[in-house]
C-alpha cells in the first residue's frame, strides 16, 4: 500500500494517512481503504467511495412547476422521484455538466443556471461532492441520455414538490438538499 501525503488537522489532533490502496475501479467510483491513526495512537481502516463529484439541478419553469424524473434505483430496489443530476467527467466544470445533464435527462436547455450551493453526500465514506443548481428560462434542448438511464420525465406544480418533501414521498437525499437550497429563490 502507497502512505497518503495528506495528513488533515482538527483543532490540536492530526488524522494521519498511514497507508492508502485502491480495491475496486469502476466506471463511476472506485473504492480505496486507507488505515488511518487517530489521536491517542489508535489505527483504524476506513473504506472510501472515490468519486469525481457530480451536480443536481433544481429546474423550475415559467408555471412554477419543477421538472423531475422518476428512476429505478436498484440499491433502493425501487423508483425514486429525483430531481436531474449527473457525475462530473474528471475537470469537468459543473456548469458545464448541468446543462448537459439538463439536456440529458429531461430535453431542456436552461437560459439561466443559478449556483445554490454544494455538499458533500455522504462524507462518512465518500469523496462525492454535489454541485446544485437552480435552472430558469427553460427550453427545449435534447441530448442523447446514458445508456443505463431508463427515465420519465413529471413536472410538479412548486407547492405540491413542498408538500411530498415534507410527507416523506420524496425520499432521495439530494433532492430534498437541493430544495431546501432553492427555497430562497422561488415563490412558494
Amino acid at each position: 500500500m502507497a502512505k497518503r501525503e495528506s495528513a488533515p488537522a482538527w483543532g490540536d489532533h492530526v488524522f494521519a494517512v498511514l497507508r492508502s490502496e485502491i480495491g475496486y475501479q469502476g466506471r463511476a467510483f472506485s473504492v480505496r481503504q486507507d488505515v488511518v491513526q487517530f489521536p491517542g495512537e489508535r489505527e483504524a481502516r476506513l473504506d472510501i467511495v472515490e468519486h469525481n463529484g457530480a451536480v443536481t439541478i433544481f429546474p423550475l419553469d415559467v408555471r412554477q412547476r419543477v421538472w423531475f424524473v422518476r428512476q429505478y434505483r436498484h440499491a433502493a430496489a425501487q423508483a425514486l422521484l429525483e430531481l436531474p443530476a449527473g457525475t462530473l467527467e474528471k475537470g469537468e466544470d459543473p456548469l458545464v455538466c448541468a446543462q448537459r445533464e439538463l439536456q440529458e435527462e429531461i430535453g431542456m436547455r436552461a437560459g439561466e443556471l443559478l449556483p445554490l450551493g454544494e455538499f458533500f453526500r455522504a462524507p462518512g465514506y465518500s469523496t462525492e461532492y454535489m454541485h446544485v443548481f437552480l435552472a430558469r428560462d427553460l427550453s427545449p434542448s435534447t441530448l442523447p441520455g446514458d445508456e443505463d438511464e431508463f427515465l420519465v420525465v413529471e413536472q410538479i406544480p412548486l407547492p405540491q414538490v413542498l408538500t411530498m418533501a415534507r410527507s416523506g414521498h420524496i425520499q432521495d437525499a439530494k433532492t430534498l438538499a437541493a430544495l431546501f437550497l432553492a427555497l430562497p429563490y422561488v415563490d412558494e
